[in-house]
């Protein structure tokens, strides 16, 4: 028991550590990410409706 207390001791000062060395990023940054992700999103959303419109109507054309 007293060595599984000691791991999660250990793995909880490494854990600290290595959050210490990461570099978080600005919110200029996040909010700069975010819209990349807000626009590609939308743009992939309307082509994929394009597709399945087409598709439909191709559908409703053959039968």
């Amino acid at each position: 028991m007293n060595t599984l207390i000691r791991k999660i001791v250990q793995f909880t000062r490494e854990s600290y550590t290595e959050l210490k060395k990461v570099v978080w990023p600005t919110f200029e940054d996040v909010v700069s990410s975010v819209k990349v992700v807000i626009i590609s999103t939308l743009i992939i959303a309307a082509a994929l409706g394009l597709v399945d419109v087409i598709f439909l109507l191709g559908i409703q054309a053959i039968f």
